[in-house]
């Protein structure tokens, strides 16, 4: 089992070898090959995303990724900023299909935003379009104004677009992701007011015909943005695009608690996919030995069900995070009256505690 580390930037460093040191205290042997990603592989090669380290990835069985990002890099041409080796990654490898669980664990249900009775026993499963819409769509850039508004003033444009095939095989993703949960899939668009999502409905509906024994509804974005805070539990799987799935998986995250509790998948039609957090590198706290390393742990287990076949490790990582929870231990993000603060390293030290 041959996994590619790429810590990346900020607490990216802190948090993987949390996971390392984690997968390390189960009874299986793997190859693990480190490599630098985003502001410190440019900082070490002058490119977020260098030859080298897309090389490491693509012969791996999967990849444990950190974070990229670092207000220093800001400045930098759009092509060189840390950012862009996600997207390089994703383009690259073909990681279409997004898996971003949002379960309220119940230890966390008072430390999340909404009223204990919203949110305890609540588990969606976002999946996301990962390497189409806005993100990706081409033409793109800035130019002088020829109509509009403004003639003859600067603008900026992005080009929305999703195909046929893009959308069919991401709705495919979600309905059998359904099947293993609770049979339900509400479909996230903007049709009416979007053409790309109007033919995003039409093919989702028409898939949908595959799946019988599958319940599907269609949402507005703005509608599904309220009801995960108004009825979260009411969602079970929740496909949608890229722009949208960004935004709304990180609102989702708040509903848990802490947004370092929420781990994420990201799969090719091979099963090869690349494990992260869903939260970024926060510079701000980097080095201090603060930053909750449970999403990246936990995104670890995901690994090992979805890319490497080890499914009941998985469910030893899971059961362990558990565990330390109900003891009561919290990073600052979750901490509140009556747990203990740890750092770090005392909370990767204490689920491998708990594995053992």
């Amino acid at each position: 089992m041959k996994i590619a580390v790429l810590p990346g930037d900020g607490i990216g460093p802190e948090i993987v070898a949390e996971a390392v040191k984690v997968l390390g205290a189960l009874d299986l042997q793997f190859e693990m090959e480190s490599a630098p990603v985003g502001g410190a592989a440019y900082a070490a090669a002058g490119h977020p995303l260098p030859e080298s380290t897309l090389k490491i990835a693509r012969e791996a069985d999967a990849i444990l990724f950190g974070a990229v990002g670092d207000w220093k890099y800001d400045t930098l041409a759009r092509a060189l900023r840390p950012e862009q080796a996600i997207l390089g990654l994703r383009k690259a490898l073909g990681l279409f299909a997004n898996f971003r669980p949002a379960i309220c664990y119940e230890q966390l249900v008072d430390a999340s935003s909404l009223k204990p009775e919203l949110v305890a026993g609540l588990d969606i499963l976002i999946i996301r379009e990962l390497t189409g819409d806005i993100y990706f769509g081409q033409p793109r850039g800035r130019r002088t104004a020829e109509d509009g508004h403004f003639p003859g003033a600067e603008e900026a444009f992005d080009t929305m677009r999703y195909s046929r095939p893009e959308i069919e095989r991401i709705a495919r993703v979600a309905f059998e992701a359904a099947r293993k949960r609770s049979k339900r899939v509400t479909s996230v668009d903007k049709a009416n007011v979007l053409e790309t999502f109007q033919l995003w409905k039409d093919v989702v509906t028409q898939v949908h015909q595959e799946y019988p024994d599958v319940q599907l509804d269609h949402m507005y974005v703005d509608n599904a943005a309220m009801q995960l805070v108004k009825a979260p539990k009411s969602f079970d799987v929740i496909v949608t695009g890229n722009m949208f799935g960004d935004i709304l998986s990180d609102e989702a995250s708040m509903l848990t608690g802490s947004i370092g509790m929420l781990p994420s998948a990201s799969l090719n039609d091979k099963k090869q996919g690349l494990y992260e957090p869903s939260h970024g590198s926060a510079p701000d706290i980097a080095g201090k030995g603060v930053a909750n390393p449970l999403a990246t742990i936990l995104s670890a287990a995901m690994m090992l069900r979805f890319s490497l076949n080890q499914p009941e490790a998985a469910d030893r990582i899971e059961a362990a995070v558990k565990a330390v929870l109900a003891q009561g231990l919290r990073t600052p993000d979750i901490h509140s009256a009556g747990t203990t603060k740890v750092g770090t390293a005392q909370m990767g030290d204490a689920v491998v505690n708990a594995l053992r």
